[in-house]
């Protein structure tokens, strides 16, 4: 019979025995108790937290302890939209051979690429919608942008990051459940590198309890590496704040998905509900301030020798600038989203209306998306704000759409959507008279004998034609444009 891997040996059975989360456990029983009562406040839920804290855990223990039978994917591997489709959609929508339940985990959604698994995410609301049975979905972070919709349609259950005396009291069950010979300063050794990952310490251990028969600090020194973890952006900030020296806080710096500024955001947030004394504060948002002088020169020049400046006065330079009050690094925070990346999704869908309209108004006037920004949108909502027949004709002249005219003027977007459809049905009208003038005059001459025709010894007489005057239009851009 093989041999079972510690971590799923001694995987949880039941809720209760899922080590610390205690807040997570009572959301998570209250929303499967209502899916056994048959009206579920969400049809899927997504478990948020840190590599290793009992995600995935106590999935296994709600499926066991509630008699559902466990459906599992991860994501990471099972991709594609094509993937979702075969395997999840059809067993959200399907009870088992026994009867039971179904429970559902897609493991690692975060691990889902935008433009590489397009269509994966579509195909997961999909699937929310239709389902049957419990949906649950996992995350290390939960809070990248790409996973807005799924977090919009789930119910959001939060796990901490497991503390050294948590992973302590486990390993030691272990030892002695396995009957190996254990050391205190090794398990303190083991637990502490694990940083809160629960599965990483207990392979730690099985690894060098297999490999030597027991388990001291010595051996664990030897033979033990430290493992590059990735940490969420709240923890991060925590350890830069928290950082006494400078190498510190670059360390931390380089522990996190997000980017350079958007980190700078993070701090930007933070900084006033960690930091409390005036000078301090004043210190610290110098620093962050340079830090910003630095992330303009690089986006106008392209200077990117200069972001390890930019990064140093952000991290060491803010966390250094703690001097007067140093008990407030460690003061317990509950650390806000930036405002700033929050108002730039909500405002996404207004920004792209904007590049659309000052395309359409620069194609017609010869002039740069930059330049009707700045010299021209504000104008043209003026007129559209206080004239809408004016600006109906505009808008009948530029072929803007329904969104485009709201944009420029919410109150009077009815009014001028109304008016400039009825200017395209007019000129529609009108170029169909125009085009059917010709026709009627060539029937009504074919009627005619070949001597009124201008027909002379069979050959045709040409007429001359009419050369158009082109109106002369004076000025120029703008102004040619108001004229017409």
């Amino acid at each position: 019979m093989p041999r079972l891997p510690w971590v799923i040996k001694y995987r949880p059975k039941r809720v209760d025995d899922v080590v610390n989360q205690s807040e997570a456990k009572a959301v998570a029983l209250k929303w499967i108790k209502s899916w056994v009562a048959g009206n579920p406040v969400k049809k899927a839920a997504l478990f948020n937290g840190p590599p290793g804290c009992g995600k995935t855990s106590l999935v296994e223990a709600l499926a066991n302890e509630f008699g559902y039978e466990l459906i599992e994917m991860n994501a990471s591997d099972y991709r594609r939209a094509t993937d979702i489709e075969r395997i999840a959609k059809v067993a959200a929508t399907q009870r088992g051979l026994t009867g039971r339940g179904k429970l559902i985990l897609l493991d690692e959604v975060d691990g889902l690429s935008r433009l590489a698994d397009e269509g994966a995410i579509q195909a997961i609301l999909d699937l929310i919608k239709i389902t049957k049975n419990p949906v649950v979905m996992t995350a290390n972070n939960a809070w990248e942008q790409k996973l807005k919709p799924i977090r919009d349609a789930s119910l959001l259950v939060n796990f901490r990051r497991l503390t050294k005396t948590d992973v302590k009291k486990v390993l030691r069950r272990i030892c002695e459940l396995e009957r190996v010979q254990c050391d205190e300063d090794a398990i303190n050794f083991i637990a502490e590198r694990a940083e809160g990952d629960l599965r990483s310490a207990i392979n730690d251990l099985e690894a060098v309890a297999e490999g030597f028969g027991r388990v001291t600090l010595k051996i664990c020194k030897a033979v033990l590496r430290y493992r590059d973890r990735v940490y969420a952006p709240y923890e991060v900030v925590r350890k830069i704040f928290i950082s006494k020296y400078a190498w510190q806080a670059r360390q931390a710096a380089s522990q996190t998905d997000l980017s350079p500024d958007e980190l700078m955001q993070w701090i930007n947030e933070n900084l006033p509900l960690q930091i409390t004394d005036p000078e301090d504060l004043w210190r610290a948002y110098e620093k962050l301030s340079r830090a910003d002088v630095f992330f303009g020169r690089i986006v106008k020049s392209g200077s990117w020798d200069l972001l390890p400046y930019a990064i140093e006065l952000m991290t060491a330079g803010v966390a250094l600038s703690i001097v007067n009050d140093p008990k407030a690094r460690y003061k317990w925070v509950k650390y806000q989203f930036p405002q700033k990346i929050l108002l730039m999704s909500r405002t996404k869908e207004m920004r792209q209306l904007r590049e659309r309209v000052a395309e359409v108004i620069g194609r017609h006037i010869l002039a740069s998306k930059r330049k009707v920004k700045n010299d021209v949108l504000p104008y043209i909502k003026i007129i559209f704000d206080r004239n809408p027949e004016y600006a109906a004709r505009l808008a009948a002249g530029l072929n803007l759409d329904e969104h485009m005219i709201k944009y420029l003027s919410p109150q009077n977007a009815a009014t001028i959507s109304k008016m400039a459809a009825e200017i395209w049905r007019e000129t529609a009208r009108e170029a169909l008279k125009k085009h059917a003038q010709p026709a009627k005059e060539v029937k009504e001459e074919a009627r005619l004998p070949e001597e009124q025709q201008g027909i002379k010894g069979g050959v045709t007489e040409k007429k001359p034609k009419k050369r158009r005057k082109r109106k002369e239009i004076k000025g120029k851009g703008l102004d040619a444009f108001f004229k017409k």
